[in-house]
């Protein structure tokens, strides 16, 4: 297949033997048997691997002689993503929309389908991401502004209530704790072994905020030079256990509680991150396209760089589109050792 995403075919014929939904709208998959073409998800029966082929887009698939597929109809993906794009970009204009209604309508689609639609496509509602993307605001404004106040209304809340409403759950700290560094924040640390090394474990009141392998309580202090750093109690070591056992024997769909922050986007890269079943893998144009933004794909491999809990967020899932690793904040040993601990085979070639 000659394709400008240089997806090849065996990544290709994968991702649609999975039924991927990232790959919708990067490739198109043709069965010469029935003379259809589909999207890697359609829920169709899958045809033997040597009555299939794939092209670029549509366009290709019909100069062929193809038709499109009635069920999972693949000439709608298209304006699917360009209908999530516009709807992302006007979240985050100055003038947003204030409701799903008028979303879709901006957008030409209906309030039920779009809501569906944008939520498959980033991981969360319309709704939640304009959420997200307020807060955001609202960490940048409260590092600027002098008031609290007036950071609230800067990041665009109607009303400090409507910003406090959320703020614990969001921040993981009050918006004047934020405003003084975290001053008033107590993290409890601890150092757990493991096979792959000692790893420091780390929680507020809310949920794990560092987990990292190769780092101490001197570099939870720099990293947090205004809270206050203490010892773990027999909570966190139970919380650390469950972390451990994580890292020993992955994949029993753990529920463990964390207490990060990042931007909208990070934070839908993180969402797809720990939707990925152990065992599998997501490349970094999958991630991006999970998180609304196909064409941001470095900036996926920026947020999984920017995990403040490794193993919890499982970073070491993500990899290059041609299916080689990529990098891991602590040595591919590490990354490879997870992975096949997950049963995730390898790519042939050299990383």
């Amino acid at each position: 297949m000659n394709t400008q995403f240089h997806i090849t075919d065996e990544l290709a014929w994968a991702a649609f033997d999975s039924r991927d939904r990232a790959f919708d709208g990067r490739v198109i998959v043709a069965v010469t048997t029935t003379r259809i073409y589909c999207k890697p998800s359609c829920p169709a029966r899958r045809p033997l691997r040597a009555h299939v082929q794939f092209y670029c887009d549509p366009a290709d698939a019909r100069d062929a002689g193809f038709r499109a597929c009635l069920r999972c109809k693949p000439d709608e993906v298209g304006r699917d993503r360009v209908a999530v794009a516009r709807a992302v970009a006007l979240l985050g204009g100055e003038d947003a929309p204030t409701g799903l209604d008028e979303l879709a309508a901006a957008v030409g689609y209906a309030p039920h389908h779009f809501h569906r639609l944008f939520k498959r496509a980033t991981g969360v509602t319309p709704a939640a991401y304009a959420r997200g993307l307020k807060a955001t605001r609202a960490v940048a404004a409260l590092e600027q502004e002098e008031r609290v106040t007036d950071a609230i209304y800067e990041a665009g809340y109607s009303a400090p209530s409507r910003f406090y409403e959320t703020a614990g759950d969001r921040l993981g700290m009050t918006p004047s704790a934020w405003k003084r560094g975290g001053a008033g924040v107590t993290i409890r640390w601890t150092l757990a072994e493991t096979s792959l090394g000692p790893m420091l474990v780390a929680a507020t009141d809310k949920g794990l905020c560092r987990v990292s392998f190769d780092e101490d309580a001197e570099s939870l202090r720099l990293r947090f030079p205004h809270a206050q750093i203490v010892e773990g109690d027999g909570a966190l070591a139970r919380l650390a256990a469950d972390v451990v056992a994580e890292v020993e024997t992955p994949g029993l769909d753990r529920d463990l509680p964390i207490d990060v922050q990042g931007t909208a986007f990070q934070e839908a890269v993180w969402q797809a991150l720990r939707a990925i079943p152990p065992g599998e893998t997501r490349s970094y144009a999958q991630l991006a396209a999970a998180a609304g933004n196909p064409g941001a794909v470095r900036a996926a491999g920026t947020a999984c760089g920017a995990n403040q809990v490794a193993i919890v967020i499982p970073c070491h899932r993500a990899q290059r589109s041609d299916g080689t690793l990529g990098g891991y904040a602590y040595g591919l040993d590490r990354k490879l050792a997870l992975r096949r601990r997950e049963g995730v085979r390898e790519a042939k070639r050299g990383d």
